[in-house]
């Protein structure tokens, strides 16, 4: 049988792709010459191969995934000592100003790198949440340390839509299940946060019974905290910013017009693991011509209202649309935004709030130490990790699979934490909580992997746009309701438990 790709002449003696049939070239796109240039250092990128370079890449983009989870967990962490010191009513305030920050960063780091460019955001990201949160510890009231948990969840919220953009970019096909590898450094962020919490924030916070004022001196432990956290991600920017040396995204340099400064990152990648590349400018001149001959001449845009065009495509009603066009799809759809929204909601208003439910309840039960309280932040977080791994293995189980895996997880989550309102004693409200973050993170490591899956390829970017901002949307929300239901009630568990239960099935 005659390959379609020799018939249109689109493979040379070099492996080099220039194909113009439609998996190529889709006449729905707002820009085809520009995605069909993009397949063509797709292919190269394929052809150099998985080498130093991403492996590299890999472990920084790793930062990011962890600097995603640690960051929130950090300020759940604190939340407890700094209520107790600022004598502040109403804590859950503190979630809420950092989750308008991450909401804030998402959307204008995610639309900003296509603008500015991936290697800048790629690097400032995690310098502005170092920076921002060695400031926070010197915070002198609720309403600073407020301000400030904001501006370092402005970085920490471009981590997601910026790495996951930059390590694609440079990512072989044949490799692109290192994204789902990724989740093991959410899990890990929470170790480490949780690890280095129990002896700053144990020896050195006010104790919940605490009947005398809460005074800095004797509450300095989340100060430190704050200082060792926030020079943890200095050193992650300067060893994004200073040793490792990214190049500028291919596709975003072509999308700028500049051709050879795409082809020479192309070069510098292989060269730096070990190989060659035979793309050179006139490959992409070759399909250049080819597709604007096809589509009427349609020039691509070079300059940053073109490439914003590109990226606002991903909300463009067309490709709305397009994501409702059958039942079936609309019905998959929905359904995974409402699942996102669900987890968005569900997920702060518990797990935010951890240390805080662990210490007012342990009080209740007559062991609430401060020293306690951390430890078991801490075992609670060594079971996310083995979660992680779980997640993976359980998709691929035959006739469980993802859609399996993913309900069986969300509904185990929502039922332990309903479980966990019937403990007796600490030791009981620890195992139940174990229960919910080993299956809260086969749930993530699953949803990771699964939410892409379902949209149809040139509409993908829109799906997920959609459930991201329903899941920060949401986010936000969290807070104010833990505001209203009390958090020294079980209401927020009860709250929670149950989104996670409707959202699993």
């Amino acid at each position: 049988m005659t390959d379609k790709k020799d018939e249109a002449g689109g493979m040379d003696d070099r492996g080099l792709d220039y194909s113009t049939t439609t998996p190529v070239l889709d006449e729905d796109s707002v820009d085809p010459i520009y995605k069909a240039k993009a397949h063509v250092l797709n292919n190269a990128i394929q052809n150099i191969g998985m080498g130093r370079y991403q492996w590299e890449l890999f472990v920084l983009v790793g930062f990011g995934w962890a600097s995603d989870n640690m960051w929130p967990i950090i300020t759940s962490l604190i939340l407890s000592p700094v209520t107790l010191e600022f004598k502040q009513s109403r804590p859950p305030l503190l979630s809420l100003a950092q989750n308008i920050g991450l909401l804030a960063g998402a959307v204008f780091w995610g639309f900003g790198c296509d603008i500015f460019g991936r290697r800048l955001a790629f690097n400032m990201t995690i310098g502005v949440t170092a920076v921002f949160g060695l400031i926070a510890a010197g915070s002198p009231n609720f309403a600073a340390i407020g301000c400030f948990a904001a501006l370092w969840s402005f970085g920490v919220g471009g981590n997601l839509p910026v790495d996951s953009a930059v390590f694609l970019e440079f990512l072989p096909g044949s490799h692109q299940y290192l994204l789902t590898i990724l989740s093991i450094f959410w899990a890990l962020a929470q170790l480490l946060a949780t690890l280095i919490a129990w002896p700053l924030l144990g020896y050195h916070t006010c104790p919940e019974t605490q009947t005398t004022p809460c005074t800095k001196s004797e509450n300095f432990g989340w100060r430190w905290f704050m200082i060792t956290m926030g020079l943890f991600a200095m050193i992650c920017f300067f060893l994004r910013f200073v040793v490792f040396t990214l190049y500028e995204s291919p596709k975003y340099l072509m999308g700028k017009g500049k051709d050879a400064e795409a082809v020479a990152v192309i070069h510098k990648v292989a060269a730096k693991n070990g190989t060659t590349s035979s793309l050179v400018v006139d490959d992409l001149l070759l399909i250049h011509n080819q597709a604007a001959s096809i589509y009427n001449h349609q020039q691509q845009g070079t300059d940053a209202a073109a490439a914003l065009k590109r990226n606002l495509e991903k909300v463009n009603l067309t490709h709305v649309r397009a994501l409702f066009r059958t039942r079936r799809l609309a019905y998959s759809t929905t359904l995974i935004m409402i699942v996102w929204a669900f987890i968005g909601l569900a997920f702060p208003l518990y797990n935010a709030f951890i240390p805080y439910t662990l210490a007012s309840r342990g009080t209740s039960f007559g062991d609430g130490s401060t020293y306690l309280t951390y430890r078991n932040s801490l075992i609670i977080a060594v079971l996310g990790v083995p979660g992680a791994l779980i997640g993976g293995l359980l998709v691929e189980i035959p006739r469980f699979g993802r859609k399996g895996a993913l309900a069986f997880a969300t509904a185990a989550t929502g039922i332990f934490l309903f479980c966990s309102t019937t403990a007796k004693n600490s030791d009981a409200l620890l195992g139940w909580n174990c229960a919910f973050n080993l299956f809260s993170n086969i749930m993530y490591a699953v949803l990771y992997a699964y939410t892409p899956e379902i949209f149809p390829t040139k509409d993908r970017g829109t799906g997920n746009a959609l459930t991201a901002s329903a899941n920060r949307v949401f986010g936000i929300m969290a807070p104010i309701i833990a505001i209203y239901a009390d958090l020294e009630t079980a209401a927020p568990v009860y709250v929670s438990g149950a989104l996670f239960v409707a959202a699993g099935a």
